[in-house]
């Protein structure tokens, strides 16, 4: 503390020397843009206290024979929830816009041009408002865009001297739209639709159940199994828990489980869990990951593979799904040990779905030439992940050969979603393309005294800054598009030697991944507290240890397995 604060006197000083402007001024500046991440912390903690005082609760999952009428179901509870009276959300707007007006009025900082210090205002925004989820996201992608054009249109261009433009700053605003990345999680969308349509999710989960017998640590076991083996052919979370919640509350139904048993919300407390442990794990299992890998392969020129990112990452949510059994069954034992007629019930659910189908066998087949196209990029060809997922895509939409047309799509794709991600990494390049990030980073680094950390050091602060911040979104979608351009730029401003920017970024990244907390942070914990099985103190009673393991085991094995990799 006190050598930052000696730091802050010598910028001060510095500062006097160079310019007329009032010395509180320059401490304000340097204060703010240096603690911009802990304006967003605080953000994080209101929407912590929010959701822990919150009394309303959504109502139960009713039991449907289709996933879509329970993702509608759960849309329809968010809706009513979100027209609650609520702090955040009625103020959050007027907050980001005052955030906004605040940084874009402040003297203008050595070192950073009009458009960056424009940029990290419209980041501020863009935080604030994913954070209390003010507007939605389909709304703040559209504004986001808007400022954009207008913000950076009408700031200098510092090559020319002249206004960029606005055609300028909206083709700025445009650019996540035309990477490879968006075009995957437009494609992974489509996919998960074809999954939900022919019920070859819900038949794979329904075997798995079926093989494992019906004790209650068993019924557990396959719970995570599924979330496992769906991770590989759903590129959704959303879609994974939607699928296995109907289910699993078929499940308890018929078992004649309370539904506040510790047994039933151990369930979907596991549920929503185990798919967050695996979108880790799996490069194409969640929208985040895609962000960075393609702010990776902007900046850095590194193309990361299915296959490279597995083996680095699978191991760590191959240990956190066995911590994770262990854990459930230690925080909320379940009242009995077998279930009467659980072998029965799981076997009536996959007699009802009848004989597999045609379209479910021409889904299975290509889904699993997608899987040996994806694990074998860059070894056995060149075909990147997009380009592939893409033409699976286009298969399963063809006369015939496909199993869904246009009209069975348009209205099961969240849209909203799509956006998001794609004025995300618009974002993300625009702090890159204006160096807001290289300058924040240069703040961040020397401000705190950063620059010869070790590279364990340097992991552990960043993690648990993400973890803190997490608390606040409800989208790591959003959390990695307006963080990973940072990160990369911190990691490139350290003096550290050996210090491999690509393998530490994909770390970061999973840690990005780490909505295990609260209801709020993360759309399959929604879904699972929808069911009505367990409370937010539950929730977070699990959480919390989960998330203390997950943080020790990333320090594990960067000191170990990642730093034998090369990654750290």
């Amino acid at each position: 503390m006190k050598n930052r604060c000696k730091a802050c006197i010598i910028r001060v000083e510095k500062a006097k020397k160079k310019s007329d402007i009032p010395m509180t001024v320059h401490i304000g500046v340097f204060c703010l843009y240096l603690r911009l991440f802990f304006l967003v912390s605080i953000a994080a903690l209101c929407s912590l206290a929010t959701a822990l005082m919150q009394g309303a609760r959504p109502v139960a999952f009713s039991i449907c024979n289709s996933n879509a009428k329970d993702v509608k179901l759960w849309k329809r509870t968010k809706k009513q929830q979100q027209q609650k009276w609520d702090f955040s959300k009625k103020y959050g707007f007027y907050l980001a816009l005052a955030a906004l007006a605040a940084i874009v009025l402040l003297p203008n900082p050595e070192g950073l041009s009009v458009a960056g210090q424009r940029m990290i205002g419209i980041m501020v925004f863009s935080v604030i408002v994913w954070a209390t989820t003010a507007i939605s996201y389909p709304v703040s992608a559209g504004v986001i865009m808007t400022l954009m054009a207008l913000l950076i249109g009408f700031a200098p261009n510092p090559a020319t001297g002249k206004l960029f433009g606005t055609a300028a700053g909206l083709g700025i605003g445009l650019k996540g739209f035309a990477s490879t990345a968006f075009c995957l999680v437009a494609a992974a969308m489509f996919l998960a639709v074809a999954m939900t349509k022919t019920g070859l999710d819900k038949r794979i989960a329904l075997v798995i159940l079926s093989k494992l017998g019906a004790k209650s640590n068993r019924v557990v076991i396959g719970v995570i199994l599924c979330g496992f083996i769906l991770s590989f052919f759903v590129p959704s979370t959303t879609a994974r828990v939607a699928c296995l919640v109907p289910i699993v509350m078929g499940m308890i139904k018929a078992f004649d489980v309370p539904l506040k048993s510790r047994f039933a919300g151990m369930l979907m407390i596991t549920v929503a869990q185990v798919d967050s442990v695996w979108n880790v794990g799996i490069k194409t299992a969640a929208a985040q990951n895609m962000v960075a890998v393609n702010f990776i392969s902007s900046q850095l020129g590194v193309d990361i593979s299915w296959l490279d990112w597995f083996v680095a990452a699978a191991p760590f949510s191959l240990l956190m799904s066995i911590i994770l059994y262990k854990l459930m069954m230690h925080l909320m034992p379940p009242e009995i040990d077998e279930i009467k007629g659980g072998k029965e019930t799981v076997a009536r659910l996959l007699k009802e779905m009848g004989k597999v189908s045609v379209d479910e066998m021409k889904l299975l087949v290509i889904s699993i030439f997608l899987l040996i196209f994806w694990t074998t990029e860059k070894k056995l060809h060149p075909i990147d992940t997009s380009t592939t997922t893409m033409v699976a895509v286009t298969l399963l939409m063809l006369p015939k050969i496909g199993v869904m047309n246009w009209n069975d799509v348009v209205h099961k794709i969240n849209w909203g979603t799509v956006l998001l991600f794609g004025v995300g990494i618009s974002l993300g390049t625009a702090l890159l393309s204006t160096k807001a990030a290289t300058w924040m980073a240069n703040e961040i680094v020397v401000g705190f005294g950063l620059e010869n950390s070790t590279t364990l050091m340097v992991l552990a602060i960043m993690s648990l800054f993400l973890i803190v911040i997490h608390m606040g979104f409800a989208s790591a979608t959003g959390l990695a598009a307006a963080i990973i351009p940072i990160v990369i730029s911190v990691l490139q401003h350290l003096k550290t030697p050996g210090v491999n920017i690509v393998g530490m970024t994909m770390i970061l990244q999973y840690v990005v991944s780490f909505g295990f907390i609260l209801p709020v942070n993360a759309p399959q914990n929604m879904i699972a507290y929808g069911t009505d099985t367990f409370e937010v103190h539950d929730f977070v009673r699990a959480g919390i240890p989960i998330t203390i393991i997950a943080f020790a085991l990333i320090m594990i094995l960067g000191a170990t397995y990642w730093k034998w990799l090369g990654l750290v």
